[in-house]
C-alpha cells in the first residue's frame, strides 16, 4: 500500500509537467490576450504569436531530440539547454518582429516581447546554472493574466505552485531552481508587459 502512494504522486507530478509546459501557456494566453484586445480579430493575432512562441518552437525541441541533440523535449540537461536556445529563440524573436511589423494588437506584441525577455534572464543564468522554464513561463504568464484582468486571478497562484512543486517531485530541479524561476518569471515579465504596452 505504501507504494501507489509515490506512484500515484508522481502521476499527478506528471501531469502537472505536462500540463504546464511553457508552450501550452503560450498557446492559451496568446489568443486570450488577443481576444481581449482586438474579439475575434484578436484571437487570429493570437494564434500567430503561439505559432512563433508555442508550435515552432516545440518543433524545434522534436527535431533536436530525433537528431539527438539532446535528450528529450524538456531539454533536461544545463549543456544542452544552451545548444537548443538559438533556435527557439530565434523563432519567438522573429515572432515578436512581425507582429511589430504588421502592427498586431499591443497585449499580443507586449506579451511575446515580455516572454523574449524572460527567455533572455534565463539563457543568461543557464550558461553558470539550471533553472526551470516551467516555473518561470508559469509565474510571468501569471503575472501577465493579473495585470490584464485584474489581482483577483492570484487566486490561481497554487496552480503555479504546484507546476513548481511537479518539477522538484520529478527530480527536474531543486527547490532552488524552482523558486529562481518563479522570480525570473514575474519580476521580468510585467514589467516588460507593461513597458510594452
Amino acid at each position: 500500500m505504501q507504494e501507489l502512494v509515490p506512484r500515484t504522486e508522481a502521476r499527478w507530478a506528471w501531469l502537472l509537467s505536462d500540463g504546464g509546459e511553457p508552450r501550452n501557456w503560450m498557446l492559451l494566453l496568446a489568443p486570450l490576450l488577443g481576444w481581449h484586445a482586438d474579439g475575434w480579430a484578436g484571437i487570429g493575432w493570437g494564434v500567430i504569436a503561439a505559432v512563433f512562441t508555442a508550435v515552432l518552437p516545440t518543433l524545434i525541441l522534436r527535431f533536436g531530440e530525433h537528431r539527438q541533440y539532446w535528450g528529450d523535449r524538456h531539454v533536461r540537461r544545463r549543456q544542452d539547454r544552451i545548444v537548443a536556445a538559438p533556435g527557439v529563440m530565434a523563432s519567438v524573436i522573429i515572432g515578436t518582429a512581425l507582429l511589430y511589423g504588421l502592427d498586431a494588437p499591443v497585449e499580443v506584441t507586449a506579451l511575446v516581447a515580455a516572454m523574449v525577455a524572460v527567455l533572455l534572464a534565463l539563457l543568461v543564468i543557464t550558461f553558470f546554472w539550471k533553472v526551470s522554464v516551467h516555473s518561470a513561463v508559469a509565474s510571468g504568464a501569471l503575472a501577465i493574466l493579473a495585470t490584464v484582468f485584474g489581482p483577483w486571478l492570484l487566486v490561481l497562484a497554487p496552480v503555479v505552485v504546484l507546476i513548481g512543486w511537479s518539477r522538484i517531485r520529478l527530480r527536474c530541479h531543486t527547490a532552488g531552481q524552482v523558486s529562481v524561476g518563479f522570480l525570473i518569471g514575474a519580476a521580468v515579465s510585467s514589467p516588460v508587459f507593461d513597458l510594452v504596452r
